[in-house]
């Protein structure tokens, strides 16, 4: 027997055209979130916090404090970046990198955030070197599996043989729903339809991507086709996305602490038409997964060239979604 407690939060990086556009402030979308019962809070600090990752004015933390308190929402993560090709000329020094990673892991601690999300492309030897240190404030540092890699790529299981021999409990695991990416997303098609892709390619890419037919065997029979710019744009997209198994989060549970729930489109019924998310929360439930599963809404890129934009709207139907599927009202409960 397993316990788990899936709880739902968002990432702000879903309401970004919306805050981009000044259309919607900090406090409101903290405030539209706690509304949905999205009440863990996810954050990418240079979308939020114009000077960062220059030093911030104390108020700038009072003030986000002050709204979590307001709107009984909870930090969760902290998003950060490395900017380990500042120089033109050599890679970021090691020491200068590590010394980059604990400025955000003493900004999450400032935040109240008890994990960081660390790009995937970040060596794990800095991370291992910075475990220490994250213990000593109290923040879990993750890093984000998001396709095209996923738990059994090389890359990834390097990581976790880091994580393993350092023997810190402050490496982890934050998994992007998108590797689980098992249709073609219904507004990608669309826009590269719109784009000028001919009805008939893009009929085909879908198709093939559906039969996961190599993607480098799909780019060469679009160029039969006569596809051109756009179609074989389109057709490129199979290199980047697949549809890994859900079930691979078990044997890496016990270093998962947060979820993207990286979604593009949520139909009026309540159904995101290309990931499973039926599948990952009955994968979760197994796992006996502990923690958020925070909402991150990517569709507003293949759209707003045609159509306005309502990414507060798309959170709202997902949140909805999840409701059902984790069995709201819940707290911690068994699973078989």
């Amino acid at each position: 027997m397993s316990t788990y407690d899936i709880k739902r939060g968002v990432s702000l990086y879903s309401y970004q055209e919306e805050y981009f556009l000044r259309q919607k402030s900090l406090e409101d979308l903290i405030k539209v979130s706690a509304e949905m019962g999205a009440k863990g809070i996810e954050l990418i600090s240079e979308q939020t916090f114009p000077d960062y990752p220059n030093p911030l004015d104390p108020s700038v933390y009072d003030n986000w404090h002050a709204l979590m308190a307001k709107y009984g929402t909870t930090p969760v993560c902290h998003d950060f970046m490395l900017d380990y090709k500042k120089y033109k000329d050599r890679p970021m020094p090691f020491e200068e990198q590590v010394a980059s990673c604990k400025v955000d892991i003493d900004h999450a601690a400032r935040l109240g955030c008890p994990y960081t999300r660390a790009l995937v492309s970040i060596d794990p030897k800095v991370l291992v070197a910075c475990a220490d240190y994250a213990e000593s404030r109290n923040v879990r540092i993750l890093i984000e599996v998001h396709a095209p890699l996923h738990f059994d790529h090389p890359w990834i299981i390097r990581h976790a043989e880091a994580f393993e021999k350092s023997g810190s409990d402050y490496l982890g695991f934050l998994p992007d729903m998108g590797m689980f990416l098992f249709a073609f997303p219904p507004v990608w098609k669309e826009k590269f339809m719109r784009d000028g892709v001919p009805p008939h390619i893009a009929d085909y890419i879908c198709k093939a991507y559906e039969d996961r037919v190599l993607s480098e065997y799909v780019i060469l029979e679009v160029e039969k086709m006569g596809g051109v710019g756009p179609a074989i744009g389109m057709a490129t997209t199979l290199r980047h996305n697949a549809a890994f198994e859900p079930k691979r989060m078990l044997d890496h549970m016990d270093r998962i602490w947060n979820i993207h729930a990286k979604f593009y489109e949520m139909t009026e019924d309540l159904v995101e038409p290309s990931i499973p998310y039926d599948e990952i929360i009955r994968v979760l439930k197994q796992g006996g997964y502990k923690g958020y599963i925070c909402s991150e809404y990517e569709g507003n890129r293949w759209i707003q060239d045609a159509f306005p934009v309502d990414s507060i709207e798309q959170v709202r139907r997902q949140q909805e979604m999840f409701k059902k599927l984790i069995g709201e009202p819940q707290a911690a409960v068994s699973a078989a």
